[in-house]
C-alpha cells in the first residue's frame, strides 16, 4: 500500500474512534478511557509482533525515536480527549486536523521537495475538514471558555505531528512493528504514571468497556498504518490523508446517528477528497 492509502486507513479508524470519544468522554472518566484504549492497542501490537516475528534491529537511535514518539502520542491523546470533552467539535476538529502542516513542513526541512500544487492539495484537505467540522451542530448550547480548548487542540495537533515523524523515522531503523509496539508501551506506562499521580480513575465501567476495546483496536490499526508509511515514497502523505479523520467523524455521525449534513458540508467533503485525489496522481 502507498503512504496515502495507509493514511486513509488511519483516518477511517480514527474517525470511528473519535465519534466514540464525542459521547463516551461526557459520561466516562477521560483517564479511564485513555488507559483502556492505549492498553488495548498495546495488546494488538504485541499480537502483531507474535504473529509476524519480524527481524528486529536494536539500534539505539531507532529505540530512542520510538520512545519520543510514545511520549508525543500521550501528550496528543490527552489533549485530544480533553479538547473534545470541552467542545465544540466545530472548533476542535479543524485545529487538530492542522497537523499535516507540521509534518509536511518537517519533510521540507529534511530535504523533501514539495511542489506548490502539493502544498495546495494539503491545504485543500485541511480546508475541507474545517468546512465540514465548522458547519457542524453541537449538542450542547454552551461550552467552557474557548481559550484553553484552542490551546489543547493545537497541542494535540503538534503532538500527532511529532508522533508520526519520530515513529516513521524509528520504523526505518528498527522495523514498523517493534517501532509501533515501543511507542505504545511508552504511552501506556506514561499514562498509568500520570493517572497514579493525579489519583484519577483507571476503570471505565462495564458498559463503556466494549466500545473502548473497539476504539483501542481501531487506534492500534491507525497508529501502525501511519508509522508503517516510514520509508515509503512520500511518507508524509500518510500524515496528510490521516488528518481527514475529523471529516469522517462527522460523516459517520450522518451515516449512523442520522445527524444532518448540509450542502456546504458535502462541498467541504469534495474539496478534501479532491486534495487527496491530486496527491494520489
Amino acid at each position: 500500500m502507498s503512504a496515502l492509502s495507509l493514511g486513509l486507513v488511519a483516518a477511517l479508524c480514527w474517525g470511528f474512534h473519535d465519534i466514540c470519544v464525542r459521547f463516551l468522554s461526557q459520561k466516562t472518566p477521560v483517564t479511564a478511557c485513555i488507559i483502556t484504549v492505549l492498553t488495548t492497542g498495546l495488546i494488538f501490537h504485541a499480537g502483531l509482533l507474535a504473529i509476524y516475528r519480524p527481524q528486529i534491529s536494536f539500534e539505539v537511535s531507532g529505540l530512542s525515536f520510538s520512545a519520543i514518539s510514545g511520549v508525543a502520542f500521550v501528550v496528543a491523546t490527552f489533549a485530544l480527549y480533553y479538547a473534545f470533552q470541552r467542545g465544540p467539535v466545530k472548533v476542535v476538529a479543524p485545529l487538530i486536523a492542522t497537523f499535516p502542516l507540521f509534518s509536511v513542513g518537517w519533510a521540507v526541512y529534511s530535504g523533501t521537495h514539495v511542489t506548490a500544487f502539493q502544498w495546495a492539495a494539503v491545504i485543500a484537505i485541511i480546508l475541507g475538514v474545517s468546512i465540514v467540522a465548522g458547519l457542524s451542530r453541537d449538542e450542547a448550547d454552551d461550552f467552557p471558555p474557548l481559550g484553553p480548548t484552542i490551546l489543547l487542540s493545537l497541542v494535540a495537533s503538534a503532538g500527532f505531528a511529532a508522533t508520526f515523524t519520530t515513529g516513521q523515522t524509528a520504523a526505518k531503523l528498527i522495523h514498523e512493528i517493534p517501532a509501533t509496539l515501543i511507542t505504545r508501551m511508552i504511552a501506556v506506562v506514561l499514562t498509568a504514571a500520570i493517572i497514579l499521580i493525579l489519583r484519577a480513575k483507571f476503570w471505565p465501567g462495564w458498559s463503556a468497556l466494549p466500545w473502548l476495546i473497539s476504539m483501542g483496536i481501531a487506534d492500534g490499526i491507525a497508529l501502525f498504518s501511519v508509522i508503517k508509511a516510514g520509508g515509503l515514497p512520500n511518507e508524509h502523505y500518510a500524515s496528510v490523508s490521516s488528518s481527514m479523520f475529523g471529516l469522517l467523524t462527522i460523516v459517520f455521525a450522518w451515516a449512523f446517528l442520522k445527524e444532518k449534513l448540509t450542502l456546504s458540508q458535502w462541498g467541504g467533503c469534495l474539496v478534501a477528497f479532491a486534495g487527496v485525489g491530486y496527491l494520489a496522481l
